[in-house]
């Protein structure tokens, strides 16, 4: 919580993180096994849109679809919504993600093998659209 008794801004950003990790977990890629691969996730933009408050012992939930992707799970953009419960699913905030992969030992942007054929299956976004390769 901050000063104005409503939830502090960074843990919208927080809960949006742990929903990918745990979509990733979902889909048998967890972060361990990238991690294991030799890769981690990096995030070039992170955009919130606050549009309500959220209290204290609020009941939310957070949702998470790709917006964009490379065909090979490079590059990629998720939407995540944060809606409050109780309120027919008001939205409380909409952030944007995007980001790719950072190859661990070389510290270069990489693939993570069968990253992209999971990431296939991920919920997307009504107007997805697919990354060009350049």
């Amino acid at each position: 919580m901050d000063p104005n008794r409503h939830m502090r801004h960074s843990v919208y950003n927080d809960y949006a993180a742990q929903t990918r990790v745990g979509l990733f977990s979902d889909f048998d890629l967890s972060l361990t096994e990238i991690s294991r691969l030799g890769f981690g996730p990096i995030l070039f933009r992170e955009e919130t849109n606050f549009l309500r408050e959220i209290h204290l012992l609020e009941t939310i939930t957070v949702t998470c679809a790709l917006r964009s992707m490379r065909r090979d799970g490079s590059r990629w953009s998720f939407l995540h919504e944060i809606l409050k419960e109780g309120e027919e699913g008001i939205k409380a905030a909409q952030l944007v993600v995007d980001g790719a992969w950072l190859n661990l030992e070389t510290r270069k942007l990489g693939v993570v093998p069968k990253v992209g054929e999971v990431m296939d299956r991920f919920p997307r976004t009504s107007d997805f659209e697919w990354m060009s390769d350049k």
